[in-house]
This record gives structure tokens, sequence and C-alpha cells, in this order.
């Protein structure tokens, strides 16, 4: 070490020592449109609404609970998932009625909308973690190698959290034609791994690009960002409102609920799909995750507070990232679409649909869920029926529906 190298700053030699897998820091131009956003504020992009971003309680409470045998099994399948294996015959010919999703598990979703394909959150890696020898494992394998997708007019990113943005999948699709959309600062990872500057469409809150002629507009969301042990905000973290011609979709990234979901839709819906995160929530993080009931509370109120088209639940199944039981985002949601009377979607994994068709409805994970029983969501609160006794509907342990 030089005298010269003992003067530089410390968190200057930090970023030097950064893998790739953690990205790079915006800078320069960059830099300067996020300092000029009107959502960063005191150094840090700001939430739409306030939002504890760390855990809260007890960490040693949190801990005892997670890393607990019985409660680890209970967070994974207890079987093999049965995984579509989707074919370049399944996707070949065109949506019928113009509007085509495939959830390839996780936030992953192919979407072919009026002629266009869009990609959200592609993971394809074996971890959402920056090493290869640590942080969770997929759950079940990719449906279709990313090689063999076929083209993509463009891949859209709702924030740089490792679950959702992955350095294999992301270098191996800067090798197409393809191009990315976007939270303002994101592209710094991009283009530290190969993205060329002029494949970037890098939005703000509310900013639209059009590519190949769909619209694709990065709207508010309620979470938080980074990559490392820092959590420096300077990154934003988005949902997507894209339309095509004929159709209209929205995609939730990660985010817990707020308002906003109303103007969302009152501005860009309402829309044919939308894909809403269900899983990942916990008492500990209740600001940046939607629990089930509050993901479908999110769907009505993007399409004007009523049922109106097809929710696609996302963000559970293929990654053990919280306390709940590895089955319960579905079963709950799949309760919660039945009181709301609103259509939803459970497709395997890499199972195509077309919202406007037939929807895969059938609760697949049952076959493969450990036990499950006395979900708590089924009995209502003494206070919200008449008389305070509560009312417990069905009892379902759903390893005993097998």
């Amino acid at each position: 070490m030089t005298g010269a190298d003992y003067f530089v700053p410390f968190r200057t030699k930090l970023r030097s020592m950064r893998t790739e897998p953690f990205g790079a820091d915006p800078a320069g131009a960059r830099m300067q449109r996020i300092l000029n956003s009107p959502n960063f504020a005191d150094g840090v992009f700001q939430n739409p609404l306030g939002a504890r971003t760390r855990p809260s309680g007890s960490g040693l409470e949190f801990a005892k609970i997670y890393f607990q045998k019985e409660q680890r099994i209970r967070r994974a399948p207890a079987g093999t998932v049965p995984v579509h294996a989707t074919t370049l015959a399944d996707l070949a010919a065109p949506p019928a009625t113009g509007l085509r999703l495939t959830w390839m598990g996780h936030s992953s979703v192919l979407a072919e909308i009026d002629g266009r394909r869009v990609l959200f959150d592609p993971v394809w890696g074996e971890r959402c973690s920056p090493f290869p020898f640590a942080g969770p494992k997929r759950l079940h394998p990719v449906p279709v190698p990313l090689a063999t997708l076929g083209p993509v007019d463009v891949v859209v990113i709702s924030h740089d959290h490792y679950d959702h943005l992955d350095l294999p999948t992301i270098r191996a699709l800067a090798g197409t034609d393809t191009v990315f959309a976007v939270p303002l600062g994101v592209g710094a990872h991009l283009e530290r791994w190969g993205v060329a500057p002029d494949r970037l469409r890098e939005l703000d809150w509310n900013e639209t690009a059009k590519v190949n002629g769909i619209s694709l507009t990065a709207t508010p969301a309620r979470h938080f960002c980074g990559r490392g042990l820092r959590n420096n905000q300077h990154t934003l973290w988005a949902s997507w409102a894209v339309s095509g011609p004929e159709h209209r979709i929205y995609h939730s990234g990660d985010t817990g609920y707020f308002p906003g979901f109303r103007d969302i839709g009152a501005e860009h819906g309402p829309f044919d799909a939308t894909m809403i995160q269900i899983g990942a929530y916990s008492e500990y993080w209740p600001d940046i995750h939607m629990t089930p009931a509050e993901g479908m509370r999110a769907h009505l109120d993007l399409q004007g507070g009523r049922p109106h088209g097809v929710m696609l639940p996302i963000h559970w199944g293929t990654f053990n990232l919280a306390p709940h039981a590895w089955a319960e985002p579905a079963e709950w949601t799949r309760d919660a679409a039945e009181e709301a009377e609103q259509a939803a979607a459970f497709p395997r994994p890499g199972e195509p649909f077309e919202p406007g068709g037939t929807l895969p409805v059938d609760p697949w994970w049952r076959a493969v869920s450990a036990p499950m029983a006395a979900p708590q969501w089924r009995t209502a609160a003494p206070d919200a029926v008449p008389g305070g006794a509560p009312v417990v509907r069905r009892d379902l342990d759903v390893a005993g529906e097998r």
C-alpha cells in the first residue's frame, strides 16, 4: 500500500472490491438525472407512502422461526413441482386473442401482447444471490432454456434485487437485439454487464418508452432497492403498465399495498391482465410486500374498484424468501379471488394461457405441498360478523387433498 492509497476513502475502496454480480453505482449524467428526479430527496429515492425497508421486531425471534427445521420443511414443496415443459411449439403460433402470458416462476413472465413479446424480470439463475454457493436456491427448474425462448422485443426490469435482476440472465440477453426497459439508475448495472447504452430505456416514475408499437410506463411502487450490504437507494423500483394497440397489462414488481394503485388504474387501466406480487410477505416487513388479500385489493384498485380482467399471482413458488408455508400464497389468493368474484389464473410454471380464453385454475400445488392445516385467513375476526362470533370457513390441510 502506498501513502496515496492510504488516503483513498474507505467507501471507494469497498466499491473497487465489488465483484460483477453486485453491479455498478450510478454516476455522471445518470446520477444527475437521479438528483433531478422529483422522487429523489435527502440523498435517496422516496416511496409514495412511508415504508419500513428493514425487518421490524426481534431479529432473534425471526431467526428462530426462519431456521427452525420444521419451519424450513413447510416452506418448500414436499415433492417435485410439476413444471410445464414449455416448447417452441407452445409459443410458435400467435395467441388467438392477441394476448398470452407464460409464468416462468417467481416474477418472471413472458407476455405476448399484440404481436410483441415482453419479458418481465427474467431470472434463469440457480440462486438469487451474488454468490454461486450461497443464497436462496431454485425450488424448481426453469421451464424452458433461455436460449430457446425465441426473440424478445423488450426486457422489463422492476428493480435491482437479486430475485428480479439476475446477472447470468442479463448477460445472456445482452447478446441479443432486445431492448431493456428499467427504472432510473438500474441501467448502470446493465451497462457493466454488457448491455449497450442505446438499448436501454431508463425511466423515472410516470415516464413512458415506446418499443415496436407498444408503450411501457414505469409506475410507482412501494419497495426499496440495492444489491449490497449498504442500501443507498440510488436505483429506483417500479411497477409497469404496458399497452399495445388492443391490450393492456400490468406487472407489480415488488411492492407493499398503497392507495396509488387506484391512480395507476385510472391513468393506464383497466387492464386485461395484471401480474401481482402475492408471495414472500411477512409481519416483519408489512410495508414492502403484499399478502394475497392485499394483492387482490391492489388488482381491484387497478381495475377501477370492480372485478375485471384476469389476475396472475406472481412472486411465489420458486424461491424460499419468507416464513410462510410454500403453498400458502396460492391457497390464500384462490380464496381471495373467489370472495371477490375475480377471475384468477393459476398456471404451472411454464404453462402458457390466454387471459381471454380458458384459464388454468387447477390447484396443482396441493399434490406437492407439505401439510398446511387451519389457514389463519379463513377465520374471520370476531368483530367482523354480527354478534361478535368468529366465522370459520372450511378448514383445509392441502397435503390431505392429495
